[in-house]
């Protein structure tokens, strides 16, 4: 802070700094923008300077001079799910260590909403958007972002006709393993639950609305096809958006003349309501029923027993969600290789813990 006349204090201007330093303004400006042509060793005095005087920029001013704003935007389908929070968290590390901020919202996995936050990020000049699109169905709004060469990268989902990067898991090959494991300890009616919202309850084949969901039914499809057991599309069911629709989801299952002996669920937070059913129903793991979930967000090793999981490297994906975007800015990311190069993906694995057994007799 410089002082005033009366004694007050004020903000601490380019104009100060530029003094200091004993340069122009527009040289100042320049070094403190990081925009335009300075020499190493005046924008060193300029650097020095401002450190000296506590300069803070103007952050509106930079942008306006530099077209950047500093920001990434991210769109995530559900803050509550323990995949995005730990995914965020990996942007906000990586965009962080580059000198960029973000700028999050929530969508409840609906499209309108997801058009109006691409619209609200759009208008607050954010540099990239990171989104987990709703639908793989509905995407103009993105499709409108890469016709007008918008910086996008898609998160956990993909768009197979969106030409925009995306920082995906590959979890096929785990979610395989697990539908393997099962049927290996005599398990012949397999369920799956999903949050996802279809026209219809259960599957009726492929393509789906979310690829992240399609993978994990794939993997389990394969796993029962190679072991020559006839899938039961009935088993795959859809809307288990919180307790009591994953409740009565559990109850149509369990009373089929054929009910499941295991169930997947598709990620932490439905196994968390599947759990809550279960304890309802006075059903045992594994006694009465097996249980594997998809995601290993901590808590799942201390339930009792612990549960068997397809873990994912949340985190690592939400670096390098950060790192596609701020490469496509042109952002010489620390510690990172060029991510647009990259042709191995993350790869999910199998926790294999206690909440597997064989089929109740």
């Amino acid at each position: 802070m410089a002082d005033t006349p009366a004694g007050r204090q004020r903000e601490v201007t380019v104009t100060d700094v530029a003094r200091l330093a004993g340069v122009g303004k527009a040289t100042a400006a320049r070094a403190l923008g990081e925009y335009g042509h300075v020499s190493e060793e005046k924008r060193q005095l300029v650097l020095d300077a401002a450190e000296r005087l506590g300069y803070r920029p103007n952050e509106l001013a930079r942008s306006m001079n530099t077209g950047r704003t500093q920001t990434l935007g991210v769109i995530v389908g559900d803050i509550e799910n323990s995949y995005f929070g730990n995914a965020t968290r990996g942007i906000t590390d990586v965009a962080r260590h580059s000198g960029y901020d973000v700028i999050l919202l929530n969508t409840d996995e609906n499209v309108t909403v997801e058009i109006e936050a691409v619209r609200v990020l759009t208008e607050k000049r954010v540099d990239a958007m990171i989104v987990s699109p709703a639908s793989a169905y509905t995407f103009d709004h993105l499709q409108h972002l890469v016709d007008t060469n918008y910086p996008l990268v898609l998160l956990d989902r993909t768009i197979a006709t969106l030409s925009a990067p995306a920082a995906v898991i590959d979890i096929v090959p785990a979610a395989k393993e697990a539908t393997a494991r099962l049927i290996a300890l005599g398990h012949r009616r397999i369920a799956f639950l999903s949050a996802l919202t279809t026209d219809g309850v259960s599957f009726s084949g492929f393509p789906l609305g979310v690829s992240s969901v399609a993978e994990r039914i794939s993997g389990m499809l394969a796993a029962l096809e190679e072991a020559d057991i006839q899938p039961d599309h009935d088993l795959v069911r859809f809307g288990a958006v919180d307790r009591p629709a994953t409740a009565r989801i559990l109850l149509e299952l369990l009373g089929r003349d054929a009910p499941p002996t295991a169930l997947i669920a598709s990620d932490s937070t439905v196994v968390r309501d599947v759990l809550a059913a279960l304890k309802d129903f006075g059903l045992r793991i594994p006694a009465d029923i097996s249980l594997v979930s998809f995601d290993d967000t901590g808590w799942e090793e201390f339930t009792d027993p612990p549960l068997t999981v397809v873990s994912q490297p949340v985190h690592a994906n939400g670096e390098e969600a950060a790192r596609l975007a701020l490469e496509t800015l042109g952002v010489n990311v620390p510690g990172a290789g060029s991510s647009a190069g990259h042709s191995d993906r993350l790869t999910a694995h199998l926790v294999k813990r206690s909440s597997l057994g064989p089929p109740a007799t």
